[in-house]
Protein backbone atom coordinates (compact mmCIF):
# COMPACT_ATOMS: atom_id res chain seq x y z
CA UNK A 1 0.00 0.00 0.00
CA UNK A 2 1.78 3.16 -1.17
CA UNK A 3 -0.46 6.15 0.13
CA UNK A 4 -3.22 5.16 2.39
CA UNK A 5 -3.38 8.00 4.55
CA UNK A 6 -3.42 10.07 1.47
CA UNK A 7 -5.71 8.08 -0.34
CA UNK A 8 -7.91 8.02 3.02
CA UNK A 9 -8.08 12.05 2.87
CA UNK A 10 -9.28 11.62 -1.12
CA UNK A 11 -12.10 9.61 0.75
CA UNK A 12 -12.79 11.96 3.33
CA UNK A 13 -12.72 14.69 0.34
CA UNK A 14 -15.30 12.78 -1.59
CA UNK A 15 -17.66 12.44 1.39
CA UNK A 16 -17.61 16.38 2.53
CA UNK A 17 -18.73 16.65 -0.96
CA UNK A 18 -21.35 13.84 -0.90
CA UNK A 19 -22.84 15.19 2.02
CA UNK A 20 -22.89 18.92 0.78
CA UNK A 21 -25.04 17.61 -2.25
CA UNK A 22 -27.33 15.44 0.21
CA UNK A 23 -26.42 12.15 -0.50
CA UNK A 24 -25.40 10.82 3.12
CA UNK A 25 -21.21 10.52 4.13
CA UNK A 26 -20.67 7.23 2.66
CA UNK A 27 -19.33 5.87 -0.55
CA UNK A 28 -20.77 3.60 -3.13
CA UNK A 29 -18.15 0.72 -4.12
CA UNK A 30 -17.55 2.00 -7.55
CA UNK A 31 -16.67 5.55 -6.05
CA UNK A 32 -14.18 4.12 -3.79
CA UNK A 33 -13.30 2.23 -6.78
CA UNK A 34 -12.01 5.12 -8.62
CA UNK A 35 -10.40 7.15 -6.12
CA UNK A 36 -8.30 4.15 -5.70
CA UNK A 37 -6.89 3.77 -9.37
CA UNK A 38 -6.68 7.59 -9.02
CA UNK A 39 -4.15 6.94 -5.89
CA UNK A 40 -1.99 3.73 -7.23
CA UNK A 41 -1.59 4.87 -10.78
CA UNK A 42 1.58 7.42 -10.26
CA UNK A 43 4.92 8.38 -12.53
CA UNK A 44 6.55 5.03 -11.63
CA UNK A 45 3.43 3.69 -14.48
CA UNK A 46 4.55 6.69 -16.77
CA UNK A 47 8.33 6.20 -16.44
CA UNK A 48 9.36 2.97 -15.48
CA UNK A 49 7.38 0.88 -17.83
CA UNK A 50 10.19 1.92 -19.64
CA UNK A 51 12.78 -0.34 -17.70
CA UNK A 52 9.85 -3.40 -18.03
CA UNK A 53 9.88 -2.76 -21.50
CA UNK A 54 13.25 -2.29 -22.03
CA UNK A 55 14.06 -5.84 -20.12
CA UNK A 56 10.74 -7.66 -21.54
CA UNK A 57 10.11 -6.13 -25.03
CA UNK A 58 6.08 -6.71 -26.11
CA UNK A 59 5.96 -9.28 -23.50
CA UNK A 60 5.45 -6.87 -21.03
CA UNK A 61 1.90 -7.33 -21.85
CA UNK A 62 2.11 -10.93 -20.02
CA UNK A 63 3.75 -9.40 -17.42
CA UNK A 64 0.65 -7.26 -16.61
CA UNK A 65 -1.38 -10.00 -17.07
CA UNK A 66 0.48 -11.88 -14.17
CA UNK A 67 0.59 -8.88 -11.86
CA UNK A 68 -3.12 -7.97 -12.24
CA UNK A 69 -3.76 -11.67 -11.85
CA UNK A 70 -1.55 -11.41 -8.41
CA UNK A 71 -3.56 -8.10 -7.19
CA UNK A 72 -6.59 -9.75 -7.30
CA UNK A 73 -5.15 -12.80 -5.38
CA UNK A 74 -4.12 -10.43 -2.81
CA UNK A 75 -7.46 -8.30 -2.40
CA UNK A 76 -9.71 -11.28 -2.34
CA UNK A 77 -7.52 -12.77 0.82
CA UNK A 78 -7.29 -8.69 1.96
CA UNK A 79 -11.27 -8.85 1.54
CA UNK A 80 -12.08 -11.62 3.30
CA UNK A 81 -10.09 -10.61 6.11
CA UNK A 82 -11.59 -6.94 6.07
CA UNK A 83 -15.16 -8.27 5.67
CA UNK A 84 -15.59 -11.15 8.76
CA UNK A 85 -13.05 -9.13 11.21
CA UNK A 86 -13.09 -5.28 10.11
CA UNK A 87 -9.31 -3.83 11.87
CA UNK A 88 -8.56 0.11 11.48
CA UNK A 89 -4.99 -1.18 11.00
CA UNK A 90 -5.65 -3.35 8.14
CA UNK A 91 -2.99 -5.91 7.07
CA UNK A 92 -0.92 -4.54 9.63
CA UNK A 93 -3.28 -5.81 12.23
CA UNK A 94 -4.11 -8.88 10.90
CA UNK A 95 -0.23 -9.79 10.46
CA UNK A 96 0.11 -9.63 14.73
CA UNK A 97 -2.73 -11.27 15.11
CA UNK A 98 -1.43 -14.19 12.70
CA UNK A 99 2.22 -13.96 13.89
CA UNK A 100 2.68 -12.11 16.76
CA UNK A 101 4.28 -8.50 17.52
CA UNK A 102 7.25 -8.60 16.14
CA UNK A 103 6.13 -9.50 13.20
CA UNK A 104 3.52 -6.72 13.16
CA UNK A 105 6.88 -4.21 13.64
CA UNK A 106 8.68 -5.78 10.96
CA UNK A 107 5.59 -5.11 8.84
CA UNK A 108 4.96 -1.25 9.60
CA UNK A 109 8.38 -0.36 9.58
CA UNK A 110 8.98 -1.95 6.25
CA UNK A 111 5.82 -0.14 4.85
CA UNK A 112 7.84 3.17 6.02
CA UNK A 113 10.86 2.68 4.25
CA UNK A 114 8.92 1.30 1.29
CA UNK A 115 7.17 4.81 1.41
CA UNK A 116 10.73 6.16 1.23
CA UNK A 117 11.67 5.05 -1.80
CA UNK A 118 8.67 5.16 -3.59
CA UNK A 119 8.94 8.75 -3.18
CA UNK A 120 12.44 8.99 -3.81
CA UNK A 121 11.63 6.84 -6.89
CA UNK A 122 8.74 9.34 -7.75
CA UNK A 123 11.30 12.50 -7.15
CA UNK A 124 13.59 11.08 -10.06
CA UNK A 125 10.79 10.49 -12.13
CA UNK A 126 9.60 13.78 -11.69
CA UNK A 127 13.51 15.11 -12.57
CA UNK A 128 13.45 12.95 -15.45
CA UNK A 129 10.19 14.08 -16.70
CA UNK A 130 11.69 18.27 -16.03
CA UNK A 131 15.06 16.96 -17.99
CA UNK A 132 13.10 16.60 -20.97
CA UNK A 133 13.27 20.32 -21.44
CA UNK A 134 16.73 20.94 -19.89
CA UNK A 135 18.87 18.13 -21.20
CA UNK A 136 22.29 19.48 -19.73
CA UNK A 137 21.16 20.43 -16.26
CA UNK A 138 22.17 17.46 -14.32
CA UNK A 139 19.68 15.36 -12.64
CA UNK A 140 20.65 15.64 -9.15
CA UNK A 141 19.64 19.66 -9.40
CA UNK A 142 15.84 18.91 -10.01
CA UNK A 143 15.93 15.93 -7.33
CA UNK A 144 16.78 18.61 -4.56
CA UNK A 145 14.46 21.64 -5.89
CA UNK A 146 11.13 18.82 -5.89
CA UNK A 147 12.09 17.57 -2.32
CA UNK A 148 12.57 20.82 -0.97
CA UNK A 149 8.87 22.20 -2.43
CA UNK A 150 7.47 19.00 -1.34
CA UNK A 151 8.99 19.58 2.38
CA UNK A 152 7.89 22.99 2.19
CA UNK A 153 4.36 22.31 1.83
CA UNK A 154 4.23 20.03 4.20
CA UNK A 155 5.84 22.08 6.56
CA UNK A 156 2.68 24.99 5.63
CA UNK A 157 0.54 22.05 7.48
CA UNK A 158 -1.82 22.40 4.52
CA UNK A 159 -4.39 20.11 5.54
CA UNK A 160 -6.56 19.72 2.30
CA UNK A 161 -4.69 16.78 0.61
CA UNK A 162 -7.88 15.21 -0.17
CA UNK A 163 -8.80 17.78 -2.48
CA UNK A 164 -5.38 17.91 -4.19
CA UNK A 165 -5.29 14.63 -4.50
CA UNK A 166 -8.97 14.32 -6.22
CA UNK A 167 -7.76 16.90 -8.92
CA UNK A 168 -4.79 15.17 -9.74
CA UNK A 169 -6.52 11.63 -9.72
CA UNK A 170 -8.56 13.00 -12.51
CA UNK A 171 -5.58 14.03 -14.67
CA UNK A 172 -3.65 11.42 -14.35
CA UNK A 173 -6.89 9.17 -15.66
CA UNK A 174 -7.72 11.95 -17.93
CA UNK A 175 -4.33 11.88 -19.27
CA UNK A 176 -4.22 7.77 -19.78
CA UNK A 177 -7.90 8.04 -21.28
CA UNK A 178 -6.37 10.45 -23.77
CA UNK A 179 -3.74 8.83 -24.55
CA UNK A 180 -5.95 5.66 -25.77
CA UNK A 181 -7.96 7.53 -27.19
CA UNK A 182 -5.25 9.26 -29.47
CA UNK A 183 -4.05 5.43 -29.88
CA UNK A 184 -6.77 3.80 -31.12
CA UNK A 185 -7.08 7.25 -33.44
CA UNK A 186 -3.84 6.33 -35.29
CA UNK A 187 -4.80 2.47 -34.95
CA UNK A 188 -8.01 3.21 -37.29
CA UNK A 189 -6.21 5.38 -39.94
CA UNK A 190 -7.54 8.39 -38.86
CA UNK A 191 -4.24 10.44 -37.54
CA UNK A 192 -1.38 9.28 -39.21
CA UNK A 193 2.83 10.37 -38.06
CA UNK A 194 4.65 12.72 -40.00
CA UNK A 195 6.42 9.77 -41.86
CA UNK A 196 5.56 6.19 -42.63
CA UNK A 197 9.03 5.45 -41.15
CA UNK A 198 8.21 7.41 -37.91
CA UNK A 199 6.47 4.28 -36.98
CA UNK A 200 7.93 1.08 -36.53
CA UNK A 201 5.27 -2.34 -36.02
CA UNK A 202 7.63 -4.88 -36.51
CA UNK A 203 8.56 -4.73 -32.96
CA UNK A 204 5.42 -6.34 -31.75
CA UNK A 205 5.97 -9.45 -34.56
CA UNK A 206 9.09 -10.60 -31.81
CA UNK A 207 6.70 -11.45 -28.63
CA UNK A 208 10.01 -12.78 -26.57
CA UNK A 209 12.84 -10.53 -28.01
CA UNK A 210 14.96 -11.47 -24.62
CA UNK A 211 12.82 -15.06 -24.28
CA UNK A 212 11.55 -15.93 -20.50
CA UNK A 213 13.94 -14.62 -18.65
CA UNK A 214 13.24 -10.99 -20.20
CA UNK A 215 10.10 -11.28 -19.29
CA UNK A 216 10.94 -12.73 -15.64
CA UNK A 217 13.40 -9.97 -15.03
CA UNK A 218 10.98 -7.63 -15.62
CA UNK A 219 7.96 -8.74 -12.96
CA UNK A 220 9.38 -6.58 -10.38
CA UNK A 221 9.32 -3.13 -12.28
CA UNK A 222 5.74 -4.68 -13.34
CA UNK A 223 4.04 -5.42 -9.59
CA UNK A 224 5.53 -1.99 -8.25
CA UNK A 225 2.82 -0.23 -11.07
CA UNK A 226 0.08 -1.84 -8.81
CA UNK A 227 1.03 -0.85 -5.57
CA UNK A 228 -1.49 0.53 -3.29
CA UNK A 229 -4.17 -2.23 -4.37
CA UNK A 230 -4.70 -2.73 -0.28
CA UNK A 231 -6.46 0.80 -0.06
CA UNK A 232 -9.45 -0.51 -1.02
CA UNK A 233 -9.35 -2.91 2.60
CA UNK A 234 -8.32 -0.27 4.55
CA UNK A 235 -11.36 2.29 4.02
CA UNK A 236 -13.70 -0.33 3.58
CA UNK A 237 -15.21 0.95 6.84
CA UNK A 238 -16.74 4.35 4.12
CA UNK A 239 -18.52 2.08 2.19
CA UNK A 240 -23.12 1.69 2.31
CA UNK A 241 -22.70 -1.40 2.42
CA UNK A 242 -19.52 -2.82 3.74
CA UNK A 243 -20.45 -6.41 2.20
CA UNK A 244 -19.61 -4.61 -1.10
CA UNK A 245 -15.45 -4.41 -0.30
CA UNK A 246 -14.94 -7.19 -2.64
CA UNK A 247 -17.20 -5.57 -5.57
CA UNK A 248 -15.13 -2.11 -5.04
CA UNK A 249 -11.25 -3.81 -5.61
CA UNK A 250 -12.25 -6.20 -8.20
CA UNK A 251 -13.56 -3.40 -10.18
CA UNK A 252 -10.09 -1.68 -9.21
CA UNK A 253 -8.14 -4.56 -10.51
CA UNK A 254 -10.39 -5.04 -13.42
CA UNK A 255 -10.39 -1.52 -14.71
CA UNK A 256 -6.31 -1.00 -13.84
CA UNK A 257 -5.45 -3.79 -15.64
CA UNK A 258 -7.21 -2.78 -18.87
CA UNK A 259 -6.09 1.12 -18.68
CA UNK A 260 -2.18 -0.94 -17.98
CA UNK A 261 -2.69 -3.27 -20.78
CA UNK A 262 -4.25 -1.19 -23.72
CA UNK A 263 -1.77 2.26 -22.61
CA UNK A 264 0.54 -0.10 -22.87
CA UNK A 265 0.03 -1.86 -26.04
CA UNK A 266 -0.29 2.13 -28.12
CA UNK A 267 3.02 3.28 -26.67
CA UNK A 268 4.26 -0.43 -28.57
CA UNK A 269 2.18 0.16 -31.31
CA UNK A 270 3.22 3.72 -32.02
CA UNK A 271 6.84 3.30 -31.40
CA UNK A 272 9.84 0.33 -31.58
CA UNK A 273 10.20 -1.53 -27.84
CA UNK A 274 14.40 -0.95 -29.35
CA UNK A 275 13.63 2.60 -29.08
CA UNK A 276 12.13 3.20 -26.00
CA UNK A 277 15.20 3.54 -23.17
CA UNK A 278 15.24 3.92 -19.34
CA UNK A 279 15.33 7.66 -19.25
CA UNK A 280 12.47 9.09 -20.84
CA UNK A 281 8.59 8.29 -20.33
CA UNK A 282 7.79 5.53 -23.16
CA UNK A 283 4.11 7.67 -23.83
CA UNK A 284 6.42 11.23 -24.36
CA UNK A 285 8.80 9.34 -26.76
CA UNK A 286 5.09 7.27 -28.28
CA UNK A 287 4.08 10.67 -28.63
CA UNK A 288 7.23 12.13 -30.12
CA UNK A 289 7.06 10.18 -33.18
CA UNK A 290 4.22 12.31 -34.41
CA UNK A 291 5.42 15.92 -34.46
CA UNK A 292 2.44 17.04 -33.18
CA UNK A 293 3.26 20.38 -32.08
CA UNK A 294 4.05 20.48 -28.31
CA UNK A 295 1.77 17.63 -27.74
CA UNK A 296 4.78 15.45 -26.30
CA UNK A 297 5.41 18.44 -23.75
CA UNK A 298 1.63 18.94 -22.54
CA UNK A 299 1.51 15.41 -21.99
CA UNK A 300 5.14 15.81 -20.32
CA UNK A 301 4.05 18.84 -18.15
CA UNK A 302 0.58 16.67 -17.43
CA UNK A 303 2.53 14.08 -15.66
CA UNK A 304 5.04 16.13 -14.00
CA UNK A 305 1.76 17.71 -11.90
CA UNK A 306 0.28 14.42 -11.11
CA UNK A 307 3.81 13.19 -9.83
CA UNK A 308 4.55 15.91 -7.67
CA UNK A 309 0.69 15.65 -6.35
CA UNK A 310 1.95 11.91 -5.84
CA UNK A 311 5.25 13.16 -4.48
CA UNK A 312 4.15 15.29 -1.52
CA UNK A 313 1.04 12.98 -0.97
CA UNK A 314 3.37 10.43 0.22
CA UNK A 315 5.49 12.63 2.15
CA UNK A 316 2.62 13.37 4.31
CA UNK A 317 1.51 9.73 4.23
CA UNK A 318 4.93 8.25 5.49
CA UNK A 319 4.92 10.75 8.16
CA UNK A 320 1.50 9.88 9.65
CA UNK A 321 2.99 6.57 9.07
CA UNK A 322 5.76 7.04 11.34
CA UNK A 323 3.20 9.02 14.04
CA UNK A 324 1.07 5.79 13.73
CA UNK A 325 4.15 3.70 14.80
CA UNK A 326 5.00 5.73 17.68
CA UNK A 327 1.65 5.98 18.99
CA UNK A 328 1.52 2.08 18.82
CA UNK A 329 4.68 1.50 20.56
CA UNK A 330 6.86 0.98 17.64
CA UNK A 331 8.81 3.79 17.26
CA UNK A 332 10.34 6.72 19.76
CA UNK A 333 7.43 8.67 21.29
CA UNK A 334 9.16 11.87 20.55
CA UNK A 335 8.37 11.43 16.91
CA UNK A 336 4.48 11.47 17.45
CA UNK A 337 4.56 15.08 18.81
CA UNK A 338 2.78 17.61 16.34
CA UNK A 339 2.92 21.43 16.52
CA UNK A 340 0.65 24.11 16.07
CA UNK A 341 -0.26 23.52 12.65
CA UNK A 342 -0.49 19.77 13.47
CA UNK A 343 2.76 18.93 11.63
CA UNK A 344 4.95 16.09 13.22
CA UNK A 345 8.28 17.50 12.78
CA UNK A 346 10.14 15.12 14.50
CA UNK A 347 8.87 12.37 11.99
CA UNK A 348 9.20 14.87 9.03
CA UNK A 349 12.61 15.57 9.43
CA UNK A 350 13.20 11.62 10.03
CA UNK A 351 11.45 10.86 6.32
CA UNK A 352 14.09 14.17 5.50
CA UNK A 353 17.02 12.20 6.51
CA UNK A 354 16.08 8.85 4.58
CA UNK A 355 14.87 11.22 1.46
CA UNK A 356 18.52 12.59 1.99
CA UNK A 357 20.37 9.44 1.49
CA UNK A 358 18.70 8.59 -1.42
CA UNK A 359 19.73 11.88 -2.92
CA UNK A 360 23.25 10.98 -1.81
CA UNK A 361 22.89 7.97 -3.65
CA UNK A 362 21.79 10.00 -6.95
CA UNK A 363 25.72 11.50 -6.57
CA UNK A 364 27.23 8.56 -6.15
CA UNK A 365 25.32 6.57 -8.82
CA UNK A 366 23.62 8.63 -11.41
CA UNK A 367 22.88 6.42 -13.93
CA UNK A 368 21.76 3.14 -11.84
CA UNK A 369 19.97 5.12 -9.02
CA UNK A 370 16.31 4.94 -10.53
CA UNK A 371 16.51 1.10 -10.67
CA UNK A 372 18.05 0.63 -7.42
CA UNK A 373 15.27 2.30 -5.94
CA UNK A 374 12.37 0.98 -7.88
CA UNK A 375 13.62 -2.74 -7.36
CA UNK A 376 13.95 -2.22 -3.17
CA UNK A 377 10.85 -0.43 -3.20
CA UNK A 378 9.46 -2.99 -5.36
CA UNK A 379 10.70 -5.63 -3.18
CA UNK A 380 9.49 -4.07 0.22
CA UNK A 381 5.90 -3.85 -1.69
CA UNK A 382 5.87 -7.34 -3.17
CA UNK A 383 7.09 -8.57 0.14
CA UNK A 384 3.58 -7.09 1.97
CA UNK A 385 1.24 -8.58 -0.33
CA UNK A 386 2.93 -11.91 0.62
CA UNK A 387 2.55 -10.86 3.90
CA UNK A 388 -1.44 -10.43 3.64
CA UNK A 389 -1.38 -13.73 0.98
CA UNK A 390 0.00 -15.71 4.47
CA UNK A 391 -1.75 -13.42 7.50
CA UNK A 392 -4.85 -15.18 5.56
CA UNK A 393 -3.95 -18.47 5.10
CA UNK A 394 -3.32 -18.32 8.82
CA UNK A 395 -6.45 -16.54 10.04
CA UNK A 396 -8.96 -18.28 7.86
CA UNK A 397 -9.95 -21.17 9.83
CA UNK A 398 -10.50 -18.57 12.59
CA UNK A 399 -13.61 -17.21 10.73
CA UNK A 400 -15.75 -20.54 11.25
CA UNK A 401 -18.18 -21.16 9.40
CA UNK A 402 -20.14 -18.00 9.72
CA UNK A 403 -17.96 -15.87 7.45
CA UNK A 404 -19.50 -13.31 5.32
CA UNK A 405 -17.13 -13.59 2.16
CA UNK A 406 -14.94 -16.39 1.19
CA UNK A 407 -12.04 -15.33 -1.33
CA UNK A 408 -12.86 -17.40 -4.41
CA UNK A 409 -10.51 -20.37 -5.14
CA UNK A 410 -8.96 -20.25 -1.65
CA UNK A 411 -6.36 -21.65 -0.85
CA UNK A 412 -5.73 -22.38 -4.01
CA UNK A 413 -5.66 -18.86 -4.77
CA UNK A 414 -3.29 -17.25 -2.05
CA UNK A 415 -0.97 -20.29 -2.48
CA UNK A 416 -0.52 -19.23 -6.13
CA UNK A 417 -0.47 -16.12 -5.53
CA UNK A 418 2.62 -16.67 -3.16
CA UNK A 419 4.17 -18.56 -5.83
CA UNK A 420 4.13 -15.61 -8.29
CA UNK A 421 5.44 -13.76 -5.77
CA UNK A 422 8.72 -15.83 -5.17
CA UNK A 423 8.83 -16.28 -9.03
CA UNK A 424 8.87 -12.35 -9.19
CA UNK A 425 11.60 -11.98 -6.44
CA UNK A 426 13.73 -14.79 -8.12
CA UNK A 427 13.63 -12.87 -11.06
CA UNK A 428 15.67 -9.98 -9.30
CA UNK A 429 18.35 -12.05 -9.39
CA UNK A 430 18.92 -12.33 -12.97
CA UNK A 431 20.68 -8.67 -13.01
CA UNK A 432 23.34 -6.87 -10.92
CA UNK A 433 21.09 -3.79 -10.95
CA UNK A 434 18.02 -5.89 -10.02
CA UNK A 435 20.20 -7.97 -7.92
CA UNK A 436 21.91 -4.52 -5.91
CA UNK A 437 18.16 -3.64 -5.35
CA UNK A 438 16.73 -7.07 -4.37
CA UNK A 439 20.12 -7.35 -1.41
CA UNK A 440 19.43 -3.62 -0.48
CA UNK A 441 15.76 -4.42 0.49
CA UNK A 442 16.39 -8.05 2.04
CA UNK A 443 18.83 -5.86 4.18
CA UNK A 444 16.59 -3.57 5.21
CA UNK A 445 13.93 -6.02 6.75
CA UNK A 446 16.89 -7.76 8.43
CA UNK A 447 17.80 -4.48 10.19
CA UNK A 448 14.26 -4.05 11.34
CA UNK A 449 13.85 -7.36 13.01
CA UNK A 450 17.40 -6.79 14.42
CA UNK A 451 16.02 -3.31 15.85
CA UNK A 452 12.64 -4.46 17.06
CA UNK A 453 14.70 -7.11 19.38
CA UNK A 454 17.18 -4.53 20.43
CA UNK A 455 14.24 -2.27 21.29
CA UNK A 456 11.66 -4.28 22.82
CA UNK A 457 14.11 -5.93 24.94
CA UNK A 458 16.00 -3.24 26.19
CA UNK A 459 12.95 -0.42 26.46
CA UNK A 460 10.26 -3.09 27.24
CA UNK A 461 9.40 -1.21 30.28
CA UNK A 462 9.13 1.96 28.90
CA UNK A 463 7.34 1.21 25.37
CA UNK A 464 4.11 0.30 25.46
CA UNK A 465 3.70 -2.28 23.40
CA UNK A 466 0.20 -3.71 22.37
Amino acid sequence: MKYHHIFKQAVKHKQEVQMKKGKGAHLEWWQLSLIGIGSIIGAGFFLGTGLSIHSAGPSVLVGYLIAGMTAFFVFSALAEMSVNDPQLGSFRTYSKKAFGDTYGFVIGWMYWLSGILIMSSEIVALSTFTQFWFPHVPLWIFTIIYSLCGFGINLLGVQNFGKIESIFAVIKLSTLFAFIVFGALFLFGIIHPVSASTIQHSAMTNFFPHGLKGLWSALIFIFFSFGGIEVVGVASTELKNKNEVPKAGYGLVIVLVALYLLALFFVLYMVSWTKINTSTSPFVMALSAFHIPFLDSIFNLIIISAAFSTMVGALFSITHIMVALAEDGDAPQRLKKKNSRGVAVNSLLLTAIGLAVSILCSFLLPKTLYEYVTTAAGVLLILNWMNILASHIKLHPTYGHQEKFKAPGFPFTSYMGILFILITLSGALLYANERIGLFISIGMVILIFIGDKLIYRNNKTVVSRP
